[in-house]
């Protein structure tokens, strides 16, 4: 067909008024972009959180399969940590674990969720918000299809977060997260890089439902009830105190999970002849509890939670206003 006089008008009045960002705010952002701003979060949330997440993983396996209780809480975790291994050596032992898992998991995790949450958006009747239901759904399988991604660098990540705990000649002592990967593959084989696969999977559904869901309906419900307050809907007061909110829930509803998940990935290769530590998630979470008591299910809650509130604020923020930057438009 011919442009018309006022197609050409249209068009140069276009490229003359609006700036670069306000361009690339008219197109939809690609999953893989996405994705990567993601990580990016991810990563920086990782930088600051790791030692967390390794005193975490030691108090999670810390007495596990009737072996002597080290710590006596987080405080004297994270101390004798640091007096065994350093601060370096040791809170930040498989920092590049993490990072792998940032770029596998995290990518998918939050790049998928923004992705479906947008197309969900567009299909909304407008100014009728996407359910809470669907936003919970949303988080599920992205959570899912992340941990999927994510199991090896998970397995590695709990791996040289624990080992700096066990004893001396049982320590496997790995390089970084490539010789770690490695070895797992060569010493027990390639499918020993999936262990824990089921619950890891279970949590990364509930964790992510409830961290992307609740984050999502928070901001939105935050923003109506308290205007004054939560005047701007993009505003830092507004994304912390969602994501503090959406913490908490996706702490309580995981971390029992998180601990069966922690102990069959740590758990060592049996001798010849002898049987496993345990034989699957049900045998782990039985042993547990009979020998521990239900309150196992919780060990460990707190470092998670202090792990998890600011990883999940530094993480969802920087996403949030690398998305707004790159497109102009809200990531989540």
């Amino acid at each position: 067909g011919r442009f018309e006089e006022e197609d050409v008008g249209d068009w140069i009045d276009l490229l003359c008024t609006k700036t670069v960002t306000e361009h690339i705010a008219m197109t939809e952002t690609s999953l893989p972009t996405r994705m990567v701003l993601g990580a990016l979060g991810g990563m920086g949330a990782a930088s600051c959180c790791h030692p967390l997440d390794v005193i975490r993983v030691q108090m999670q396996v810390d007495g596990g399969a009737g072996g002597t209780k080290q710590y006596n809480g987080f405080g004297d975790a994270a101390v004798k940590i640091v007096q065994r291994k350093g601060i370096i050596g040791g809170l930040y032992t498989g920092i590049d674990a993490a990072y792998l898992r940032q770029w596998t998991y995290g990518s998918c995790r939050v790049g998928i969720y923004a992705w479906l949450l947008s197309y969900t958006n567009k299909t909304q009747e407008k100014g009728v918000p996407v359910p809470f239901y669907k936003k919970l759904l949303m988080g599920s399988t992205s959570g899912a299809i992340g941990s999927a991604f994510g199991l090896p660098s998970e397995v590695a990540l709990v791996r040289m977060g624990a080992d700096a705990k066990s004893p001396p000649e049982l320590r496997r002592n790995y390089k970084n997260v490539v010789d770690c990967l490695t070895r797992i593959v060569k010493e027990e084989g390639p499918t020993k890089l999936f262990s824990g696969g089921t619950p890891t999977i279970i949590r990364a559904t509930l964790l992510s439902s409830a961290v992307l869901g609740c984050y999502s309906e928070a901001k939105e419900q935050l923003h109506v009830m308290f205007p004054a307050v939560f005047g701007n809907k993009e505003g830092i007061p507004l994304m912390f105190t969602s994501t503090m909110f959406a913490s908490f829930v996706a702490n309580s509803v995981s971390n029992p999970f998180d601990v069966v998940k922690s102990r069959v990935q740590n758990m060592p290769k049996p001798e010849a002849g002898k049987a496993a530590m345990y034989t699957g998630m049900i045998d782990c979470f039985s042993k547990s509890v009979k020998g521990e008591g239900p309150a196992i299910l919780m060990r460990g809650f707190t470092p998670a939670f202090l792990k998890l509130a600011p990883y999940t604020t530094i993480s969802l923020i920087i996403t949030d206003k690398l998305t707004k930057a790159y497109t102009g438009k809200a990531g989540l």
